[in-house]
């Protein structure tokens, strides 16, 4: 009987030791990275993270390193710029960086924008007009007062040739480049909502919204790779501008979308992400092109009639002659402002397009639509 009671205490004892082993381990893992949420990196390049004792290293570029904490206290590698996340303020540079905001509901964090004049989302521009955001105006022509009026804890900028960082870098404030515009996959440019997801404390919502980007478009993806290469029409882009036409390079993200939908676009071969060229050199390649794709700020609707008179010689393209023309015009669609964190729409807008037996009879595009006549 003895032995029994024995045998029960020490039963009892170990669960107890056990349940409190538990906890100690809990408060453990609470500092020493399981408290925070992974992230992880597929497509983007312009940013990678290590997650370490709860803290994300994040490596933006080649030089620029910054460790997110959620205490003061914390110590950080060497090199790497201490920020306590989630942020409460910031500001956004441009439209891209907007976007990854906008996709994860955090209009609040948002302190400070460059400009409304390209803007359309009506959050944002109340947000403006009633004080809660301010404008700080363009690269190269910032107002610092604004800037200090915004009180970020951290600035996101798009490092660019005009700049004028120099006046905001003296106001001590930390400057975070945000790399989204380099990218030249599509789901690399929307992944930066992960970036920005560490910044705000959501990096749950973040994977998740990705995630399902992701799945969506990899979806649509996988049915025009079945597509027999006699069947893939030929695409190009742009058009004149100040007598140079500005094409977009086989490396570019409208490229690689051109390609995922099905179709073959006319510089495939070129390693670069651009280039201008001559009237000339762009009819050479795109003379016979099934589709020709254009993204401009046309003020009113614009036409196959305007299209000719920007430039007489446009009526020689096939896709002029056979009114294929893929348009949107970014005064009527918020283009910048949201499409970054919608590769998948646009992708089904160009594959009702190129292939409309792979798409729901009634899908109504987003952003593309062929072009209509007035005949």
């Amino acid at each position: 009987m003895k032995k029994t009671i024995w045998m029960i205490a020490i039963s009892v004892l170990l669960c107890a030791c056990s349940g409190k082993n538990a906890k100690q381990q809990g408060a453990e893992d609470a500092t020493s990275g399981d408290s925070i949420t992974a992230i992880t990196v597929k497509y983007a390049t312009g940013f990678s993270v290590r997650d370490s004792a709860g803290i994300h290293l994040v490596d933006v570029g080649k030089n620029e390193h910054f460790a997110l904490v959620s205490a003061d206290d914390v110590a950080v590698p060497d090199g790497y710029t201490k920020i306590r996340v989630p942020i409460k303020n910031t500001i956004c540079m441009t439209a891209l960086q907007l976007s990854n905001f906008t996709i994860l509901d955090a209009h609040d964090v948002v302190k400070g924008v460059t400009g409304t004049k390209n803007l359309f989302n009506k959050d944002i521009l109340q947000r403006v007009k009633d004080g809660r955001i301010v404008k700080i105006g363009m690269e190269g022509n910032f107002d610092t007062e604004m800037v200090l009026a915004a009180n970020p804890d951290v600035i996101f900028i798009s490092p660019s040739k005009r700049g004028g960082y120099d006046a905001i870098k003296e106001t001590g404030i930390t400057l975070v480049p945000h790399l989204g515009y380099k990218e030249l996959d599509p789901l690399g440019q929307a992944e930066w909502i992960k970036f920005v997801g560490m910044f705000i404390g959501k990096e749950k919502e973040a994977n998740e919204v990705f995630a399902g980007i992701e799945q969506r478009y990899n979806d649509l993806k996988s049915q025009t790779s079945n597509l027999k290469s006699e069947n893939l029409p030929t695409v190009f882009s742009g058009e004149m501008h100040y007598g140079n036409w500005h094409a977009v390079g086989g490396k570019n993200y409208l490229a690689q979308i051109f390609r995922d939908a099905g179709a073959k676009y006319v510089i495939d071969d070129d390693e670069t992400s651009g280039e201008d060229m001559e009237f000339e050199k762009m009819y050479a390649l795109a003379a016979n092109a099934d589709y020709w794709r254009i993204l401009n700020s046309y003020p009113g609707e614009f036409s196959y009639e305007a299209l000719k008179a920007s430039e007489p010689r446009n009526e020689l393209f096939k896709a002029y002659k056979e009114k294929k023309v893929i348009y949107c015009n970014m005064k009527q669609q918020a283009y910048y402002e949201i499409s970054p964190v919608e590769p998948d729409v646009l992708l089904k807008d160009f594959v009702a397009i190129f292939h409309p037996e792979l798409i729901e009879s009634d899908y109504e595009p987003k952003y593309y639509k062929l072009l209509t006549t007035t005949d």
